[in-house]
């Protein structure tokens, strides 16, 4: 069987590089430029209103972002351009975002920025200007596998910047366009090439916090957009005795232990939000932990299927060591994942993610915990 056109890349082909303003994606698109590609910069306008992102040191897009990109594609001779997507974000993100907690899920946003912003879209654009690839800065591997003829998602070499967990809905389409320079680099590298280049952010800080909520504050920003209001109501125990009083439950986490408010005799964690009965549900460390999950949405990468369960390393979230666990398909779209080892936080609306060694299997959505 033929490889694809675009297995294997190669120099002269024709690349736009997401670029935040931050060190990765500019040693990104330096490594790119240097590898004889013709590389172009784009930065993406993701706000109506610039004041919405003030917050410069933490977040990802503010004018200060796009002009450090703007002056990183300067030094290094290439064009940088900025493309408005700020309605796709809307929709796809902020929305998504303020949806999911009114649901009582814990939603990712990052994760959603990823999939319908800087992949879906980015990639539709690509494809009407006729360029060959997208790149970003992610610390992820992409590859071909001959045997199985399907392009692969893997860790990135530095296990401590590794991104594939955010990475899992990439398609086969996605990934034969997508190209990840830093997927064989370490961060020091990274930081090292951008100061041996003297770009200005060869030190810039990471960022942190989601960038159209700079403060951290979700439930405010969210009766703000909205129009809800998170009302005050009873926190209680799996068998329904009232201990105390929440103050709205957009403002707690499945899996979070502190700022609960309630005095026990051992630390309490966020079991459940319910959301019809506006009720946060805790209990003790012990039993909240789950064996069992139900993800929806799956997207397989490197198999197209699983025709029977299989044993695998599942990331239940982002800062998650992946843990052994038995992967079963039980339709189209469904998962059953089930832990080898009892696991904290598995929230509805987060996303667990397979792997076999360094090489993503699957991943999916978070629907509900079943034991």
């Amino acid at each position: 069987m033929k490889a694809p056109e675009h297995a294997y890349p190669s120099a002269g082909q024709r690349v736009l590089s997401a670029m935040s303003g931050g060190v990765d994606s500019s040693v990104a698109t330096l490594a790119l430029a240097e590898a004889g590609f013709d590389v172009q910069g784009v930065t993406l306008k993701l706000f109506e209103n610039e004041d919405a992102c003030l917050a410069e040191s933490k977040t990802c897009c503010s004018l200060k972002d796009a002009e450090d990109a703007r002056q990183v594609c300067l030094e290094i001779g290439v064009p940088h351009y900025v493309f408005n997507f700020t309605k796709t974000f809307n929709r796809e993100v902020i929305d998504r975002f303020c949806d999911g907690y009114l649901e009582g899920l814990t939603p990712n946003p990052c994760i959603d920025c990823n999939r319908y912003v800087k992949f879906a879209a980015l990639q539709a654009r690509r494809r009407e200007l006729g360029f060959d690839y997208v790149a970003t800065g992610h610390y992820a591997r992409r590859g071909y596998n001959e045997r199985t003829g399907r392009y692969e998602l893997k860790c990135g070499v530095d296990g401590n910047k590794d991104q594939s967990y955010v990475l899992f809905h990439l398609d086969q389409d996605t990934l034969e366009h997508m190209l990840f320079p830093l997927g064989e680099l370490t961060k020091p590298q990274v930081r090292a090439m951008a100061a041996e280049h003297g770009f200005a952010n060869a030190k810039k800080s990471e960022s942190q916090d989601i960038c159209f909520v700079p403060d951290g504050d979700y439930a405010r920003f969210i009766e703000l957009r909205t129009g809800s209001r998170f009302e005050a109501g009873e926190i209680v125990d799996r068998s329904g005795t009232v201990l105390g009083t929440h103050g709205g439950l957009a403002r707690y986490t499945v899996g979070q232990r502190k700022g609960i408010g309630v005095a026990a005799p051992e630390p309490l964690y966020v079991y459940a939000k319910d959301v019809e009965e506006n009720r946060l549900i805790v209990d003790f460390d012990r039993n909240t932990l789950c064996t069992r999950i139900l993800v929806r949405d799956a997207n397989f990468i490197a198999r197209a299927a699983l025709e029977e369960p299989v044993e695998l390393h599942v990331k239940a979230h982002y800062r998650q060591t992946a843990r052994p666990a038995t992967v079963e398909q039980v339709d189209e779209a469904n998962l059953i994942v089930t832990f080898a080892e009892p696991q904290r936080a598995c929230a509805p609306g987060q996303f667990a993610v397979a792997y076999d060694g360094d090489t993503v299997v699957c991943g999916g959505t978070i629907e509900r915990v079943l034991a």
